[in-house]
């Protein structure tokens, strides 16, 4: 870096999640990929959305050491012949922080030593480098950027920025202050999971919900609308095909009972509707809609904060 970035050059959290409420219709659809992917990705390495996030918590605790001690590491380095070490485990903290009884983490965590994903030496715990190979942040990574650009292009159009940088340079950007965006990141998963499961109880049946909208927005008799809540009501009902039991298991990978009795639970709590041809679409009742308003509000503040801490980074690291 020749000079410094200026300061007036960065963009206020409080514009950021103005453009975001103003604009959601824009940025929609990549958020809503990452979510669902990233819960299809989740489930697919252990069959349990639960025990992937005890291994990113775990992961999340070296970038944690990382940002207190003032530590830059990039992609590369992060992921070279590497494993990590936690020191002195402590289940209560991994259940009060994730939002999972104490012993349904205690008996995951054994079952993940079990099977060779994690070592435990004492109180010290090791994740072993194939198992942070498998956890590696690839794909969540593009789908970020995605999210970023598509936020870029909306900031160039209302004359807040000159530039909009490419989704290749924005993953670049991230990958070369990683320790620092891949915590940040987590820190607002791990935000946004929790409300998810206080509302919901369950993450799995966040990841069938997520595939009944994503099936709603790509319709193409949706016609999406700017603002968030305008969007969010236009969605709702617009689904006339649904989608049925079976195909949401082949695609989350869940069993179908599972799949079956999951969406019951969605069903009876008015988010989504079921039609006489079995078929499933995303049509929340005014009591759902209401219930969830206060918390979707509350993870756009989140997201906002996510965006202003890495666009800006991304902005002085281009720079």
């Amino acid at each position: 870096m020749n000079t410094l970035p200026s300061i007036s050059a960065h963009i206020d959290e409080k514009v950021i999640n103005k453009v975001i409420q103003d604009n959601f219709g824009a940025l929609a659809p990549s958020f809503f990929t990452l979510t669902s992917n990233w819960f299809i990705r989740a489930y697919e390495h252990y069959k349990d959305i639960d025990k992937f996030v005890i291994i990113i918590y775990l992961i999340n605790q070296d970038l944690i050491y990382f940002r207190q001690n003032g530590v830059k590491i990039d992609y590369d380095t992060f992921y070279k012949d590497k494993s990590i070490e936690i020191n002195k485990i402590n289940i209560s903290d991994i259940s009060k922080d994730l939002g999972v009884p104490k012993e349904s983490i205690r008996r995951k965590v054994l079952e993940l030593e079990n099977e060779g994903t994690i070592k435990r030496v004492g109180k010290k715990m090791f994740i072993v480098r194939d198992t942070l190979y498998s956890a590696k942040a690839t794909n969540t990574l593009t789908e970020i950027a995605t999210i970023l650009h598509e936020f870029n292009k909306i900031l160039k159009k209302e004359k807040l920025v000159d530039e909009v940088y490419l989704v290749d340079e924005i993953i670049s950007a991230m990958k070369v202050n990683f320790s620092y965006c891949w915590y940040q990141f987590n820190k607002f998963w791990f935000i946004y999971m929790g409300r998810w499961r206080t509302e919901l109880k369950d993450l799995e049946i966040l990841a069938i919900g997520m595939v009944v909208i994503i099936n709603a927005v790509k319709n193409k008799e949706f016609i999406p609308k700017k603002s968030m809540r305008s969007y969010h009501k236009a969605l709702m009902g617009s689904d006339a095909r649904g989608v049925n039991a079976m195909s949401i298991s082949e695609i989350t990978g869940i069993p179908r009972p599972t799949v079956v009795r999951k969406l019951k639970y969605l069903i009876d709590k008015k988010y989504l509707h079921i039609n006489e041809k079995k078929l499933i679409s995303f049509d929340a009742k005014d009591s759902a809609f209401q219930k969830t308003g206060k918390m979707v509000n509350q993870n756009m503040l989140s997201l906002s904060n996510f965006i202003y801490k890495i666009f800006n980074q991304i902005r002085i690291i281009n720079r």
